[in-house]
């Protein structure tokens, strides 16, 4: 199954994290499909980088994003 999750990337008390397409059996950082966007939780407000016409390429195609995936999707509206 293909999810819309977060891969993190930032430094130890530093997070910051893709939002990526990826296989759900593989790992959190692992080999992933396509990168639609971006998060920071360390601004503020926090920022999100979303490319909206990937996103809704790939929910339609399938891809379920996570709950808190869903939530930035939703907040970007």
């Amino acid at each position: 199954m293909v999810k819309i999750r977060l891969q993190r990337v930032g430094k130890k008390k530093a997070p910051f994290y893709h939002i990526v397409v990826a296989d759900s059996r593989r790992a959190r950082d692992g080999r992933i499909i396509e990168k639609v966007g971006t998060y920071d939780p360390m601004t503020d407000p926090t920022t999100v980088v979303l490319n909206k016409e990937l996103v809704e390429k790939w929910i339609k195609n399938g891809a379920k994003p996570t709950d808190t995936v869903k939530r930035l999707i939703d907040e970007t509206k």
